[in-house]
């Protein structure tokens, strides 16, 4: 099903770190050229001294924007020839910041890859669709549970619900959902849409187990389709 979504404030730091004009500008230099560049490179290019540019490129390099290589350059002679340079290029992360936070990507490939297997199976695509979420959901609960091994898997269900965007808070004793991260689509395409969130967040408390919580439907102004209540 693909690795976990990292969290808002890791690709919020990867985007303002563009802010700064040089390292901008570096960037911007990097991913256009079609091999690896290297720091003499980059800096004759925006202009600014080696170190300057090392100093960026690094930075780029620790927020996931690029990615450092080590290759031997070609037509060198004289000593450290035979070194390989460390060499940048544009990392293979997809860095995409949205407020509120959606989820477009995820609903996308859940919604391709159930009509691809029901093309191929002849099985219903929304009880593919269903199948797929909640099996998907599982995993993420799962995951959240082991990561934090707590015996009280309230705060675990949080905590995953924070990371893909639902906003959670609760409700007396109830979690309500201040985010839907598949919003424009729901609204255009609400039964299926909210359906598949409802089989999505039913698999994660399972795969949480004893949460004690149960995903419904219960569509409200301003808040996901989907309401989690005990028992």
């Amino acid at each position: 099903m693909g690795e976990p979504d990292q969290p808002p404030s890791t690709h919020v730091s990867a985007v303002a770190a563009l802010d700064e004009p040089t390292r901008r500008r570096l960037y911007d230099f990097v991913v256009r050229q079609p091999a690896p560049v290297g720091r003499d490179e980059a800096a004759e290019a925006v202009g600014v001294p080696r170190t300057t540019a090392a100093f960026h490129l690094d930075r780029l390099v620790a927020e996931g924007l690029l990615e450092a290589v080590h290759e031997r350059r070609t037509g060198r002679s004289g000593p450290g020839a035979g070194r390989p340079a460390k060499l940048y290029r544009r990392s293979a992360a997809q860095i995409a910041v949205s407020l509120p936070d959606r989820r477009y990507e995820l609903a996308g490939l859940l919604l391709a890859d159930a009509l691809a297997e029901a093309d191929s199976t002849g099985e219903p695509p929304r009880a593919v669709l269903h199948r797929r979420a909640r099996d998907l959901g599982r995993e993420i609960g799962r995951a959240a549970r082991d990561g934090h091994g707590a015996r009280d898997d309230r705060p675990a269900a949080m905590r995953a619900l924070e990371d893909h965007g639902f906003e959670p808070r609760a409700s007396g004793t109830a979690i309500v959902l201040g985010n839907c991260p598949f919003h424009s689509l729901a609204r255009q395409h609400t039964e299926l849409v909210c359906g598949m969130n409802l089989c999505l967040l039913d698999g994660l408390l399972d795969g949480l187990a004893a949460t004690g919580l149960t995903a419904r439907l219960a569509p409200a102004p301003d808040l996901c389709c989907v309401r989690l209540d005990p028992g």
